[in-house]
């Protein structure tokens, strides 16, 4: 009887995390959602305000890669409870903050502990699933980025209109502290534990320790994967920040209404786009080998004309229909490229490739373009040239490299002698 309760455990852990991770994902909306009172309460002006996220980002993929180095070789149940145990003591105290230094600090306490979740979790996901069910796992992880998002905007929200901004934080909080301790009682796979007979997993001494960030170097499908997410998460973090801006000034949409229609979209396309796009991918690439790798390169080079579209079209009916696809397509590759991170590299360098991955698709990505669109708004004057210019443009990139990465796809199975 003991061995066919065994299977249960892989589900168990996949809820465990998935549920963690929406309450991430809640947390890091959060101060959006309560800005305007925190900002009235702590007589901030708006770059402060703005700092204030800039110190959760610095946490976070700052962090990352000694995280990535240490979930190769320590405890990731450790490290994991540990990492969610700070983020929601950091989100506690958020709510305690009294002062905007402080306010500041706890804010990259919540960044440093989500880095170690972010980093180590999808890794652990990889060693409870085989290939063929791999990829299904992880879109179910990562389908709470969209569900978790649009909670923060709801929940936060609501508790600043009713109990006051500090009272978001401490609901936030408390969860977390308790949820961190369930870790302990879930089973912690061995490194490569489900990949198949001669499959590519442990390296020979072990992880090659801080120089295995520049041998991922070696992996050129890797490479590939993590140049096209850095270029679609440049056009993602402008296109967040500058879609609903957008509507208001060119569309002369009310500021309110452009606000609910682009969250609402955002939650709608990310929670159906995320889980159809990652079921299918796992389909496709059980019939070819190749399906991940194509399904990125088609979300891409389909997003971007309709992202050029949603910028220039003039009817404001015809430009939300395209924002909308775009949104879609966008999140569409969620599940598939976070499983290439994962797999493209052996099994016990997963938290290493994923480290690595945050760190550059934040650095290159959604670090700056908010900033760099912006500039280019003001020196030309119009908003509408800037977004074309900087958006449709990354997506391009993004779609050549994914296309490139089909291309090293199929010579590796034909090498491999996959057909």
């Amino acid at each position: 009887m003991k061995h066919e309760a065994k299977p249960l455990w892989p589900v168990a852990t996949l809820v465990a995390l998935t549920g963690l991770n929406l309450l991430d994902y809640l947390d890091r909306q959060l101060l959006a959602a309560v800005l305007p009172a925190l900002q009235s309460e702590l007589r901030l002006h708006d770059e402060q305000a703005g700092t204030i996220a800039t110190a959760f980002m610095l946490g976070y993929f700052l962090t990352a890669p000694i995280f990535g180095w240490l979930g190769d070789r320590l405890s990731r149940t450790w490290l994991i409870a540990g990492g969610v145990f700070v983020w929601s003591l950091g989100t506690l105290l958020s709510g305690h903050a009294g002062v905007y230094v402080s306010l500041l600090l706890f804010r990259v306490l919540v960044g440093f502990g989500e880095a170690s979740f972010g980093t180590i979790s999808p890794g652990w996901i990889a060693d409870l699933f085989p290939p063929l069910r791999r990829n299904n796992a992880i879109t179910i992880f990562y389908f709470a980025i969209p569900v978790g998002s649009a909670l923060g905007y709801l929940v936060g929200g609501y508790m600043a209109v009713h109990y006051g901004w500090r009272s978001a934080f401490l609901w936030a909080g408390y969860p977390g502290l308790a949820l961190a301790l369930l870790l302990f009682f879930l089973r912690e796979p061995a490194r490569g534990a489900s990949e198949p007979a001669g499959a590519a997993g442990a390296l020979p001494g072990g992880p090659p320790g801080w120089r295995g960030y520049l041998n991922l170097f070696k992996y050129p499908a890797y490479l590939l994967v993590v140049a096209g997410y850095v270029a679609q998460t440049f056009a993602m973090g402008g296109f967040s920040l500058w879609a609903p801006t957008f509507l208001y000034r060119v569309h002369h949409m009310a500021l309110d209404r452009a606000g609910f229609f682009f969250s609402a979209s955002l939650a709608a396309t990310g929670l159906v786009a995320t889980l159809a796009g990652g079921f299918w991918a796992t389909r496709w690439q059980r019939k070819t080998g190749t399906g991940y790798a194509w399904l990125l390169a088609l979300s891409a080079s389909l997003a971007a004309p309709t992202a050029f579209a949603a910028f220039i079209l003039p009817d404001l009916g015809q430009a939300k229909v395209a924002l909308v696809a775009t949104m879609f397509l966008l999140f569409f590759s969620t599940g598939p490229v976070n499983t290439l991170i994962l797999e493209t590299v052996p099994a016990a360098m997963r938290a290493t490739a994923m480290a690595a991955s945050i760190f550059a698709i934040h650095l290159f990505g959604d670090l700056w373009s908010p900033k760099f669109v912006g500039y280019l708004s003001d020196q030309w004057g119009d908003l509408r040239r800037a977004v074309l210019c900087a958006l449709p443009g990354a997506l391009i990139v993004s779609a050549f490299f994914w296309c490139l990465l089909v291309v090293q796809t199929r010579r590796s199975r034909n090498r491999a002698g996959g057909g």
